[in-house]
């Protein structure tokens, strides 16, 4: 039988969300500033040796599923590499990467011969002028490229994820919904949420899942799938014409999820975060760099997964915004 890694609260942790680097192509405004970022040093991002050290550890722990993140995971040099070595451990069942899909023409096959088995894309407009205001970018012509790439190397669902934000681009969730239906992805909707870098984030920006869903419904009915696995986070929907792909909706802030949550995180400078909103960080990287033993590795991690939060806070009104954003925490 399987060990089973849990925090103070019951829940089963399945999940880990390894990023690689803090580095990213694009500057999307939720996450990067336009201006110049401040980068880690090399010295102080974990090495593919020392991510695939502590992944093995985590998994002899009873975590089987594994995410690629950044920053821009794509950037890193020969990512291929650690995508292969990740999908030849042992217990992992679930290999994925999110990408902004700008490097995916020309590797995405190289990256399923590697073991990938899923990818989600990030991409919250289908028209260049707004991508380009919301990624400071022009280049949304080779991401919708990266996707047919996707889609062609067999990299199974293909899974878009677009942040809803109130008066900015909600109103482009139908053709959200059309793009799912032509090419047969998974569309996912997520709610803008208090991790940018600007300090942007105002209450009034949340598009409420349920408001987007009912947008869609009225356009292309909807059907709810059933899923069994209490930890998704995604509510997810069927077209009722049978057309293919489908969309989900991923409601952090309307319908916190925190109760079924079977995440952690790896940072690219290695530290362990329990939750995306975790105001403390454990460094791991410490204890591996000074000659731990695996023994010490496992003490860490398991009493690091003990202090898990139950819950976020971002309706509490005495809430404090993690003073890292998302391109150093990692998806």
């Amino acid at each position: 039988m399987l060990p089973v890694l849990k925090d103070s609260h019951g829940r089963a942790i399945r999940d880990l969300r390894i990023s690689v680097t803090d580095r990213c192509n694009f500057r999307c405004f939720y996450c990067m500033p336009q201006e110049a970022m401040e980068w880690q040093p090399k010295a102080e991002i974990l090495t593919y040796e020392e991510i695939l050290r502590l992944t093995e550890v985590f998994v002899s722990l009873g975590i089987n599923k594994l995410r690629v993140t950044g920053g821009e995971p794509m950037v890193r040099r020969d990512v291929e590499s650690v995508i292969e070595r990740l999908a030849a451990i042992p217990g992992v069942a679930d290999l994925a990467m999110t990408t902004n899909a700008h490097f995916l023409r020309g590797r995405a096959d190289k990256l399923k011969k590697a073991g990938l088995q899923r990818i989600t894309i990030s991409l919250d407009s289908l028209t260049p002028d707004r991508f380009a205001l919301l990624t400071g970018r022009n280049e949304l012509k080779q991401v919708l490229d990266g996707i047919d790439a996707a889609l062609e190397a067999g990299l199974h669902p293909v899974k878009v994820n677009c942040v809803m934000m109130r008066g900015i681009n909600d109103d482009q969730a139908v053709s959200f919904a059309e793009f799912a239906r032509a090419k047969g992805l998974h569309v996912r909707f997520i709610e803008f949420m208090p991790l940018d870098n600007g300090k942007v984030w105002k209450r009034e920006m949340v598009m409420p899942g349920e408001e987007t869903r009912a947008r869609i419904h009225k356009v292309f009915p909807l059907e709810r799938v059933k899923s069994e696995n209490l930890s998704e986070t995604a509510r997810r929907w069927r077209f009722a014409d049978g057309a293919p792909g489908e969309v989900g909706f991923i409601n952090p802030v309307s319908q916190p999820f925190c109760g079924h949550c079977s995440r952690i995180r790896l940072t690219a400078d290695g530290m362990i975060r329990t939750c995306l909103f975790s105001t403390v960080e454990h460094n791991i990287k410490r204890l591996l760099r000074s000659g731990a033993t695996r023994d010490d590795l496992i003490d860490f991690i398991v009493a690091t997964v003990e202090k898990k939060e139950a819950r976020h806070h971002i309706n509490d009104p005495e809430f404090v915004q993690p003073l890292r954003t998302m391109s150093c925490i990692g998806g």
